[in-house]
């Protein structure tokens, strides 16, 4: 009798991918998710299957490494197309819109061609396909894959300022133009992109994978290059912070990707979410990918897990040395424990507010399990170095918080200081920083001595990059303030928007210092503050009920916020399921805080929870940016 022999095999793709939550990819061709139930039909061409005689064998995997059991976070790491990456730095935290877009047309083939030019695949085909079933070694070939420093990766990082031959990193406000683009282009780099978009592609090609991702924020984020979890920073004696020779800095914020999956390499424990860094700082393993690295680890201090759990703790938990640089000679200004790691932020699940999760990489600033984690860290990178045993040496004097000594919320100077000094200095803004104005603040000083205290003060001002380099300083004063017992001054400060307008980096962040001494004393006393520039926003109207398959009318409203004309307007405005690809209208030029509007016409191609995206660019500003979270209907 002659065997069954398969005429036709219906792989019920509309059906199992309405289930599996992929048909917003296709629903022609079968695409399921691991660990969940599908559904196939199988036709005979000589005989009928008949039970009991004939036997039909089928194999599959069914173990998922990435499972997540809670439906609500399912939907936001793995289905939602859309989201926020938060900016600025951490006491002003901005939310800036990104459409992520892992169910647009073609993103998923793209996906899958970004894997097959990886340099793993190119040595070894065979063996990289046998291994991509496990998310720890398929996160790192995405990680490496992202950027562009050792292959044909997606993205060429550029901090310089100059981007005349690509893309500004701050005008992009979504990863599917920068997917397109790559493969369109025969997989060239696209230019130009920076650690917030390196992360945003990376969630979206995870997502695209099946892979729980978030997008999260680090403010105040080391960069410690000698791998000793002290950042060094330099100062001259007007307060500004000087170029450093190590390259440790601190990076106004830093940007990575979290993934969720089990860690069977590491001790029992130690799954769940690892942090991914696409950004390429420093090598691992010979190529510029960082993780997977497990979030509890860090918390820990297990610095000798893979991978690459050493850099990633120093960039939330590094201590922070301050040099004061005279004459050559370099003097100790003081420690500080509490700089690094500030307000680690991601989106919250099915909401759009801000969700700080700072206490899953680390134990309350000043807490005496920070800084047992801390010393413990230190002595197992120590005996790494010396591939020796850990040594059992006594816990060396907690360095002290420039916070911990003075009134809350002020500056005062390190313990071997504040017995002489006693005054504390804080910076205090008198209006919103708002771009295009002058900035007001106040330097605050107090007497915290019985004594009479004379200080000279050295304020500065200049212009930094997001990732902590400086650039020249553009204004400097000097303030001669004298101080009762337990007197508190004001000293008022304004710098003019015609003087920082010609200084400013794109990033539009502006460090202001101060370095205090007492009159023919030695010691001295450091603070400074960041200040983000603001816009006003993108303001998004939709008019009327939004329906898949019946226009729709948008309405965008916005303003050139400066007093002064600007040149090359360009808007563009995009959304999954909205609108096909990205909307690019030439604005040109607009006067003085003009405001226009401008209304755009679509066809809503699929349904449920959707945002539009909105950036204004010009030859002054590069992200002036706005968001509206769109329902559409099913219609009728």
């Amino acid at each position: 009798m002659a065997g069954l022999e398969v005429a036709f095999i219906d792989l019920q793709s509309y059906w199992n991918n309405v289930r599996h939550h992929t048909q917003d990819i296709s629903v022609d061709h079968l695409i399921v998710r691991r660990g969940q139930a599908f559904k196939i039909t199988l036709y005979f061409r000589n005989q009928g299957f008949q039970q009991g005689l004939d036997d039909i064998i089928f194999v599959a995997e069914t173990e998922d490494a990435v499972y997540l059991d809670s439906e609500p976070q399912r939907q936001e790491y793995v289905v939602s197309d859309y989201g926020f990456i938060y900016q600025g730095n951490k006491s002003w935290i901005h939310p800036c819109p990104w459409n992520f877009g892992q169910f647009e047309e073609r993103i998923l083939d793209i996906c899958l061609e970004l894997l097959d030019k990886s340099l793993n695949f190119q040595v070894d085909p065979a063996m990289d396909t046998a291994l991509r079933g496990s998310p720890v070694y398929l996160s790192r070939v995405v990680c490496a894959m992202i950027n562009s420093n050792d292959d044909n990766g997606v993205l060429n990082g550029n901090w310089t300022e100059n981007y005349g031959d690509g893309v500004n990193p701050a005008e992009w406000t979504g990863s599917v133009a920068i997917l397109k683009q790559w493969h369109a282009s025969g997989c060239q780099p696209v230019r130009y992109g920076q650690c917030w978009v390196f992360a945003a592609v990376m969630c979206t090609v995870m997502r695209c994978l099946g892979i729980p991702t978030r997008v999260v924020t680090n403010f105040d984020s080391g960069h410690d290059t000698d791998g000793n979890l002290v950042i060094d920073e330099y100062y001259d004696s007007t307060g500004r912070i000087l170029e450093n020779k190590k390259k440790d800095t601190v990076w106004n914020f830093h940007v990575w990707n979290e993934c969720w999956m089990a860690r069977q390499d590491l001790p029992p424990g130690y799954g769940g979410w690892q942090v991914l860094d696409a950004t390429p700082q420093e090598t691992s393993n010979g190529l510029y990918c960082c993780g997977p690295a497990s979030v509890r680890a860090i918390k820990d201090g297990e610095v000798d897990l893979n991978y690459d759990t050493p850099f990633v703790f120093s960039m939330v938990n590094a201590d922070c040395m301050s040099w004061l640089v005279l004459g050559g000679k370099e003097e100790k200004l003081h420690q500080d424990t509490a700089t690094v790691g500030n307000s680690i932020s991601t989106k919250s699940v099915l909401s759009d507010e801000r969700d700080d999760i700072t206490e899953s990489y680390k134990y309350s600033e000043g807490s005496p399990q920070e800084r047992q984690v801390y010393f413990k860290a230190v002595e197992k990178l120590k005996a790494r170095r010396t591939q020796g045993p850990l040594q059992a040496n006594p816990q060396p004097p907690r360095p002290t918080s420039r916070f911990q000594d003075g009134p809350r919320g002020w500056d005062a100077p390190s313990p071997q200081h504040s017995g002489a000094l006693q005054v504390a200095l804080k910076f205090t803004l008198v209006d919103p920083p708002n771009m295009g104005q002058d900035i007001n603040f106040v330097l605050l000083a107090l007497n915290m001595s019985p004594q009479l205290k004379d200080l000279k003060v050295n304020l500065s001002a200049q212009s930094l990059l997001h990732d902590g380099s400086p650039l020249c300083p553009f204004w400097q004063d000097t303030a001669f303030i004298s101080l009762s017992p337990k007197e508190e001054k004001s000293y008022r400060c304004k710098i003019p928007y015609c003087q920082y307008s010609r200084y400013l980096s794109e990033d539009k962040l502006i460090r202001i210092s101060a370095l205090g001494e007492e009159k023919s004393r030695p010691e001295k006393i450091l603070v400074n503050k960041i200040i983000s520039l603001t816009y006003p926003a993108i303001i998004i109207n939709v008019q009327g009920a939004a329906v898949v398959r019946q226009p729709l009318s948008i309405q965008v409203i916005f303003s050139n916020p400066l007093l002064e004309p600007v040149e090359d307007c360009v808007l563009t405005v995009e959304g999954s399921g909205l609108f096909k690809k990205q909307q690019r209208i030439l604005i040109g030029v607009l006067k003085p805080q003009h405001r226009v509007s401008v209304t755009l016409k679509t066809v809503p191609f699929k349904s449920g929870q959707r945002q539009i995206q909105a950036n204004l660019s010009s030859n002054k500003f590069k992200d002036i940016k706005g968001y509206r979270n769109v329902y559409v209907g099913f219609g009728l």
